[in-house]
């Protein structure tokens, strides 16, 4: 079933309103779909590369706005359906510190989780259901959304179909990589 869903997201790469079909799965990915939208943005920026900035603009601002439904959802769907399940195993001063530490880290849970292939609407909803500061979960996600979608629209704009098979197989190792190194480096700052 996933792989069919794979395929038909890649199939509105040649549809004529491919920009709007981008811009509806940057938005759901952020909340419930399982297919990230560098699937559309691949074929659409080696089709036309002068419009990789448009595509990657596309992206960011669907997946920003597709990140607050995410958000709303954490937060509506726990008053309504997560605490109550919660209280009746006990279990609610569990959640109101996990929120405390996730609050602490929040910033960070979003910029990685924006980035690395982490899937993001998990980030999105936790941050609801915590209550993570609005403003700080919306910089966080502009952030890391504009740079994991201008990084993929600048190197398909730079070297073209040769850098395809990296982006698909290798850069959601290479985010990650940099998320560790940059979280190592801000450990050893901070114990050493």
């Amino acid at each position: 079933m996933l792989r069919r869903l794979y395929d038909w997201t890649i199939s509105l790469a040649d549809s004529p309103r491919a920009l709007w079909a981008l811009a509806v799965v940057s938005f759901i990915e952020s909340s419930v779909f399982p297919i990230p939208p560098d699937v559309l943005m691949i074929p659409l920026i080696l089709a036309r590369p002068s419009r990789a900035w448009l595509v990657a603009t596309v992206a960011l601002v669907s997946s920003v706005l597709g990140g607050l439904l995410g958000y709303y959802i954490g937060w509506g769907l726990f008053e309504s359906v997560g605490k109550p399940v919660l209280e009746f195993y006990g279990k609610l001063g569990a959640m109101d510190e996990f929120s405390a530490r996730f609050n602490d880290y929040g910033a960070w849970a979003v910029l990685i989780a924006g980035i690395t292939p982490f899937p993001f609407k998990v980030i999105t909803i936790t941050s609801g259901v915590t209550g993570l500061s609005l403003p700080v979960f919306i910089i966080a996600a502009i952030i890391a959304r504009g740079l994991r979608f201008f990084v993929v629209a600048w190197l398909l704009w730079k070297y073209g179909a040769p850098i395809r098979d990296f982006i698909e197989r290798r850069l959601g190792l290479m985010f990650t990589l940099f998320v560790v190194i940059l979280l190592g480096g801000f450990y050893l700052v901070k114990y050493l």
